[in-house]
């Protein structure tokens, strides 16, 4: 069996050039600070509309990955049948309800049938679809057939945990309060004891 702990991945930004899209959103949100009752002209705020436009650019990225060049021939063939786990991937994404973030880490497990994905793919593949706007339901469903697509293993499974900052600063106001999703195929759903292993190795 493969333990990995992924690593931090960081997109940086950059400052130009900027895209057709950015001039509309900037007008949105100028508009926006105009409706709260504040100055977009003022120094603080004078460069934010086209802040927020660049920053969508990142955490919305994944509606422009393309999933093929993303995979790039890493899947491999090999003789090896034991689970493949990749734990503690964090991730950012933006609740489609509210457009606030919901942050947290992601597990992912793997029986192989014959063939394998390279590692650091596995981190890509959830942020390609944490970075759109998403609910966690959702995402945690799609990692996990998209792993079973490309790879056909003899299971997949999937456990999202997740703090929604829409639960945490607005309406019920609960800071603390986490959510866990659940997507299992294959043997991760119709044997006991593959399952729950692999709930052990993610605590």
């Amino acid at each position: 069996m493969a333990i990995v702990t992924a690593p931090d991945l960081h997109t940086d930004l950059w400052d130009e050039p900027d895209q057709p899209v950015h001039g509309r959103i900037a007008a949105a949100i100028r508009s926006i600070l105009i409706g709260v009752g504040e100055d977009p002209d003022r120094e603080g705020l004078c460069r934010t509309p086209l802040r927020v436009a660049r920053m969508y650019d990142e955490l919305l990225a994944g509606y422009h990955v393309d999933p093929d060049t993303l995979i790039n021939d890493a899947i491999f063939r090999v003789d090896y049948d034991e689970m493949v786990i990749v734990k503690d991937i964090d991730f950012a994404s933006l609740c489609e309800h509210h457009m606030l973030p919901f942050i947290g880490k992601v597990h992912v497990a793997y029986l192989p049938k014959g063939q394998v994905i390279g590692l650091s793919k596995i981190p890509r593949i959830v942020e390609m679809f944490a970075r759109r706007l998403q609910i966690q339901e959702r995402m945690t469903v799609e990692i996990a057939n998209f792993i079973n697509a490309h790879l056909h293993p003899k299971g997949v499974a999937v456990v999202v945990e997740g703090l929604h900052m829409c639960m945490a600063v607005r309406g019920v106001k609960k800071p603390n309060a986490q959510t866990m999703t659940s997507a299992l195929l294959g043997r991760f759903k119709s044997d006991p004891r593959t399952r729950d292993e692999f709930l052990s190795h993610i605590g």
